[in-house]
């Protein structure tokens, strides 16, 4: 697993970016995450899925609240990460309000989670490989903190956690 001061693995997120206006995706477009990452500070939060229920309700809420606070203390980018497409991403970040604000980039083959190590089973719930909970901020592309939830709670990776920490 990773893990505080390694760098983030050289693997690729999507992302779904629509056009100004009405008209098709732009993406979804590829997301370098060791170059986007470079000479930035991230907030990384990764969700079990879009449109879950604690991930609706209560995950993505917070970090959409904490925004000004998490800028204030000098994160540059707010990134969620779940193991969807590009489109469900897209489609969860405009009907929660939050397009535009943090960028929401899919996992659809769990490359990312696979390579951090950051993997939950969720196979017996029909729902595959997923991601683990957890929040993470980046720095020039290393991990500075990592707050990694078991199963499927949700205590240690909201976004007050994360602000608390810068």
């Amino acid at each position: 697993m990773i893990k505080v001061g390694d760098s983030l693995p050289n693997v690729n997120l999507t992302e779904y970016v629509p056009f100004e206006g009405e008209g098709c995706s732009v993406g979804p477009n590829v997301v370098r995450v060791a170059e986007a990452t470079q000479g930035k500070t991230v907030a990384i939060f990764a969700v079990p899925g879009a449109f879950t229920p604690t991930c609706s309700e209560r995950h993505l809420p917070g970090y959409l609240e904490q925004l000004p606070a998490l800028k204030a203390k000098g994160v540059d980018e707010v990134w969620c990460v779940s193991v969807n497409d590009a489109f469900v991403m897209g489609a969860w970040a405009k009907a929660s309000g939050a397009e535009g604000h943090i960028r929401f980039m899919g996992d659809g083959s769990a490359d990312f989670a696979k390579a951090t190590g950051l993997t939950l089973d969720l196979t017996a719930k029909g729902l595959g490989l997923r991601s683990t909970r957890y929040s993470m901020l980046v720095k020039d592309g290393k991990v500075a903190q990592l707050n990694v939830e078991e199963g499927g709670a949700f205590k240690v990776s909201d976004a007050g956690t994360l602000l608390s920490q810068l």
